[in-house]
């Protein structure tokens, strides 16, 4: 199996039309022969991480990966140069160096079907789950669902916090309000706070929301988790699309948290 099959895999569930325009995903470092001409080498193996980093591209290299996969891209700015001042140019030159190909799904992994708020949909067991923002193209933004049965906002947070691993919970102030219908949208998703209101949600739960963007929220119980805790199952998500997919593969998920902040309570 070649290395452009697991990219062409990978598109079938997130093509790249669905990306944002803003975004990078795709392959961000290609393979290359001796005399630094593209290629395509056979999988050796592939790790899927949530981050890109240089301990991540050490774990794949000892593992004896040719293939990172990450949610968020390594590129998302371009490289004005590499001369390794920061840890994206030192990632950049250690994967060419190693023979590690780099591929990202993100807004792509983002805005489809069965994506990141899907997954976070399913974990916290919402049922009917749509998206919040459907596109023309068959993609669209964040998802909406309904629980199987009610509970109050206080053990809607309770449940949140178990099943995320989270010590601490941004949210709205509590109002004794029933929690049915949920809408949610994985990493920075207050954007969409709006769009959860019209669509009659009860609560709006996101990785990360601005101190002023609660305010925003007028009518709802809104939940902000932290970015990483809430796309942190994505790993689960893709490594369980390709295992599907090629079974005789040899695909990993990475051991390392990448997670760059921690709660002190």
């Amino acid at each position: 199996m070649r290395l452009s099959e697991i990219y062409a895999a990978i598109e079938t569930f997130a093509p790249l039309s669905f990306q944002e325009e803003y975004d990078h995903s795709g392959l961000q470092v290609g393979s290359f022969d001796a005399d630094a001409r593209p290629c395509d080498p056979e999988l050796t193996g592939a790790l899927v991480c949530l981050d890109v980093t240089e301990e991540v591209l050490r774990e794949a290299a000892g593992e004896g990966c040719n293939l990172v996969i990450s949610h968020h891209p390594l590129l998302f700015h371009p490289l004005a140069e590499l001369s390794g001042e920061s840890w994206q140019q030192r990632c950049v030159v250690n994967a060419l160096r190693k023979g590690i190909a780099i591929y990202s799904a993100h807004t792509s992994l983002d805005n489809a079907e069965g994506g990141v708020s899907w997954e976070m949909a399913r974990r916290i067991g919402l049922e009917r789950v749509e998206f919040l923002v459907p596109r023309p193209d068959g993609g669209g933004s964040g998802a909406i669902g309904v629980l199987t049965d009610s509970m109050k906002d206080e053990a809607f947070a309770a449940l949140l916090r178990r099943v995320f691993g989270v010590k601490c919970i941004s949210h709205t102030p509590f109002d004794g309000r029933t929690i049915r219908k949920v809408a949610l949208c994985g990493g920075s998703g207050a954007f969409l706070s709006g769009a959860a209101r019209a669509a009659g949600a009860d609560c709006f739960v996101t990785g990360e929301m601005g101190y002023h963007q609660f305010f925003d929220t007028e009518g709802l119980q809104a939940y902000s988790l932290g970015h990483f805790q809430s796309e942190q199952f994505t790993v689960n998500l893709l490594s369980e699309r390709l295992d599907a997919m090629f079974p005789k593969a040899r695909i990993l998920r990475s051991s390392i948290c990448t997670n760059p902040t921690e709660y002190f309570i």
